[in-house]
């Protein structure tokens, strides 16, 4: 089937050897509660369809220094999702943290307060992927469990494009910024990455 080239997401082709393709239109290069998130969305928002990118990588490098150098990917661009948790009066609380891959997620003071903790850690490796239904190295705030809270930092909406995970090694997907922060459930906070 001819694909039509006025579907292709409105987004600049960023990286040398990289394809980016509708999202919405290959779920299979997502985990399936990101696929769902992200038809979802674009029920909500029409920019979803044509705004968000989805490309094929190799899984081995997924990481990100390994990802932008294989690319020619600006760091910049590139942004973390860690899972973060922690206990108040016996119940545990979980917020996706999404920063710039140039910054550092703010645990022990921003995102400890937006918790409203004693002490909030990275959610280990096993826990991390367990409780999103994602592989590590792909966890992205599309799909998150809606029991879990999405904080992202103010400099990932302002920053321009976002390069984030899929729920899985093999893809990443590249999104504005702003639409990102305007993904369902999204909390934009000043000041969570330093």
């Amino acid at each position: 089937m001819a694909e039509n080239p006025s579907a292709r997401p409105e987004l600049p082709a960023i990286g040398t050897s990289l394809d980016w393709l509708p999202a919405v239109d290959h779920p299979e290069l997502l985990a399936p509660s990101t696929a769902a998130a992200l038809l979802a969305w674009a029920e909500a928002d029409e920019r979803v369809a044509t705004q968000v990118a989805v490309a094929e990588i190799d899984p081995g490098l997924a990481d990100t220094a390994a990802l932008t150098a294989a690319y020619d990917l600006d760091l910049d661009v590139s942004c973390n999702c860690v899972l973060v948790g922690g206990r108040r009066a016996g119940e545990e609380r979980i917020a996706g943290v999404v920063v710039r891959a140039t910054t550092r997620a703010d645990v022990n003071n921003a995102v400890r307060r937006l918790l409203d903790v004693r002490k909030a850690t990275f959610l280990p490796v096993e826990r991390a992927t367990e409780n999103s239904g994602m592989e590590y190295g792909g966890i992205t705030p599309v799909g998150l469990p809606p029991d879990h809270r999405v904080l992202l930092d103010a400099g990932v909406r302002d920053g321009g494009l976002a390069l984030i995970g899929s729920g899985v090694r093999r893809s990443k997907v590249l999104l504005p910024g702003a639409l990102l922060a305007r993904l369902p459930g999204v909390e934009v906070v000043e000041g969570l990455a330093f």
